[in-house]
């Protein structure tokens, strides 16, 4: 009889391990997905305000106003540097998004994000071309 309940014990314990095992795995791929919609919505929003720069300098070299392109690089380095400080402001508020190789599921959203923006723009270039 005895030989039944350690039997049964460790079923229950290995049941509970099992359990355990199967949340933090849980955890860690909401984990992934937070960490990866983080950096989209990062690099959405740095997309969106490049986009924003490039019509506005496209409206000021049509008007004649933008002598060089080198007059929009100030503005330019500006706009990396507030990418830069949004992405260390994520690290700061949300540590748990960078632990464990998360920081590269932030790092593949920024990609993504911006990369749908600049394809949305390349494929209203297109359309505007035919």
């Amino acid at each position: 009889m005895n030989r039944r309940l350690r039997r049964t014990s460790n079923a229950g314990a290995a049941g509970c391990f099992k359990k355990e095992r199967d949340s933090v795995q849980i955890a860690d791929i909401i984990r992934s997905l937070a960490a990866l919609v983080a950096g989209g919505i990062i690099g959405a929003a740095f997309g969106a305000v490049q986009n924003l720069a490039l019509r506005r300098n496209e409206k000021l070299q049509q008007t004649g106003e933008l002598r060089s392109s080198w007059s929009a690089m100030p503005g330019s380095m500006r706009r990396v540097a507030y990418l830069l400080v949004a992405l260390v402001l994520v690290q700061i508020l949300c540590p748990l998004l960078f632990v464990d190789g998360s920081q590269w599921y932030v790092s593949a959203g920024v990609a993504v994000g911006y990369g749908a923006v600049l394809y949305r723009e390349l494929r209203r270039r297109q359309s505007r071309k035919l």
